[in-house]
């Protein structure tokens, strides 16, 4: 099996072109291709495939085998990859999520993809959508005690769950003892995604992520969209206005609009391509026990 590895300011997935490629068991296939060790090493495995409501699909898969409705900074990548490996020609591209069709304009230089802008559509806010276990109308700066400490959380969908957290000092925190935690809490009946924000100005914040499924992340592009929203309803940003967040892996511009909409702007690169033996693959799915 042909496969391309990409990351979107270090979020990296093995891309595997499914109009020449066929994956069977692809949730199995995510778990042992990401394994540093014994495979490849990512986040993840993204499906580019065919689609009959809009120019490409993409089916996305955790380092956990379980399959993600939606990542930002895969999208992106996307873009890249269809445009410079000739899949079209067209700068204007529409891509089909499990989280709805996503509006891609791809910006180039020298005949390549350099920066991807991605109009993610509309926020998520009210918790039984999110999902949240909660009774209120918006889920904004609410208590929740994780770890013995209490956490003031906005939690917000951008087609996949977010819980968003103001706080100083996110470099020294322990996400690898409190991510798990904040991930599996009762509140969040499908599990949640975690972002740790620091306020810098009212057009710059700094994150840390917790990815469901796949532990700390370099970046997280759904997670850049949701804590820029955030950022707005809790009163450190404004909307309409380009809000620049930096993460472990690199920047995202992020819009929160008046219309509800997100729109992100970012880059997307190459690193590698290869093949993988069908007999490897074959084999080591035998013993792979996927999280759902």
């Amino acid at each position: 099996m042909k496969f391309t590895k990409m990351h979107g300011i270090g979020n990296d997935y093995i891309y595997v072109n499914c109009f020449e490629e066929k994956v069977d068991e692809p949730e199995k296939v995510s778990v042992v291709l990401s394994d540093v060790r014994k495979g490849i090493g990512s986040d993840g495995l993204v499906l580019i495939m065919p689609s009959e409501k809009a120019d490409f699909r993409m089916r996305i898969f955790n380092a956990d085998g379980s399959e993600a409705m939606m990542c930002g900074n895969a999208t992106r990548c996307i873009g890249k990859y269809v445009y410079d490996k000739g899949l079209t020609d067209h700068t204007e591209i529409t891509l089909e999520t499990n989280s709805g069709i996503k509006y891609l304009t791809l910006s180039t230089e020298n005949g390549k993809v350099n920066t991807v802008t991605v109009d993610m559509g509309k926020a998520v806010l009210v918790p039984k959508d999110i999902p949240v276990n909660s009774g209120l109308d918006r889920f904004i700066s609410q208590p929740l005690t994780v770890d013995g400490r209490k956490w003031d959380v906005t939690c917000v969908s951008m087609g996949n769950p977010h819980a968003v957290i103001f706080t100083d000092g996110i470099d020294s925190l322990e996400l690898e003892k409190i991510g798990p935690l904040f991930e599996n809490h009762e509140l969040f009946p499908n599990r949640i995604n975690t972002e740790f924000i620091e306020v810098l100005d009212a057009h710059t914040l700094n994150m840390r992520v917790w990815e469901r499924g796949s532990g700390e992340t370099h970046a997280c592009g759904t997670g850049a969209c949701a804590s820029a929203v955030a950022a707005v309803l809790n009163g450190f940003c404004p909307r309409d206005e380009e809000i620049l967040i930096h993460l472990r892996g690199g920047n995202l511009a992020i819009t929160y609009k008046s219309d509800e909409t997100v729109i992100m702007r970012g880059p997307a690169e190459f690193i590698c391509e290869g093949k993988v033996e069908d007999e490897y693959i074959n084999k080591s799915k035998e013993n792979v026990v996927c999280r759902s």
